[in-house]
């Protein structure tokens, strides 16, 4: 015999369920086990680091995006004997601010929930010059390490350094991004047209957990990487 109807019921999650105290106690001992760890302190923030306040740098863009370049950096020359030149991430990837006070595992879970990978990605100089373009016409304040961009009184790029030096468009450099972004999330399609591509099979999240558990005091970094004319 073949079912021929099937009937729903929608029941609203509100305050009106009442606690089923068997399944409460079997969760709470894995809850205060997972808070004890969530709670643990790795690092200290001077100031609250917040993406909402500057144009075209944030002091917590600035952060992560160093924080990034720095750890990704030692495991990609470990790997493959090459330094990464640039580093760019999303600023709507960031997803809480970091309060002043005591950083905790949790706090890197907060500005990170998703299961983003760190990847570097192999581009010509044409392609940074394609990045610059689009970080001027988006007008928002990308996470960005290792690269200099100055726009003209039109908010055109007039001119990208990388490391200090003039951009190459013949050369090729190492950038570290996100697996999302590396595969033309935001729009960022400069990224699809690359010469290799290098997963570090390391989470953007425990990455920024292992800089906080080797930083003492989170480091304010006011340092412009657009600078506009």
């Amino acid at each position: 015999m073949r079912n021929t109807k099937i009937e729903a019921k929608k029941n609203a999650i509100t305050g009106d369920l009442t606690e089923e105290q068997k399944i409460e106690d079997f969760i709470a001992p894995y809850r205060t086990h997972i808070n004890k760890d969530l709670d643990n302190i790795l690092a200290y923030a001077p100031e609250t680091f917040d993406k909402s306040k500057g144009k075209w740098q944030t002091n917590i863009g600035n952060l992560l995006a160093d924080a990034t370049f720095e750890r990704a950096d030692k495991i990609f020359y470990t790997r493959e004997g090459k330094h990464i030149n640039v580093c760019l991430l999303n600023h709507g990837g960031i997803r809480a601010i970091i309060p002043k006070g005591n950083v905790t595992t949790k706090t890197a879970y907060d500005i990170m929930p998703f299961e983003n990978s760190t990847v570097v990605i192999a581009l010509k100089g044409e392609q940074l010059k394609e990045m610059a373009d689009y970080i001027a016409m988006e007008r928002k304040p990308h996470p960005l390490s290792g690269m200099l961009i100055t726009l003209d009184a039109n908010g055109l790029v007039k001119n990208v350094t990388v490391q200090g030096k003039p951009l190459d468009l013949t050369q090729t450099y190492y950038v570290a991004t996100s697996d999302y972004l590396s595969g033309g999330g935001d729009r960022m399609n400069f990224f699809l047209n690359n010469t290799g591509s290098y997963s570090l099979d390391y989470k953007l999240r425990n990455l920024f957990i292992d800089y906080f558990k080797e930083t003492d005091t989170l480091p304010v970094s006011t340092t412009q990487r657009i600078i506009t004319q």
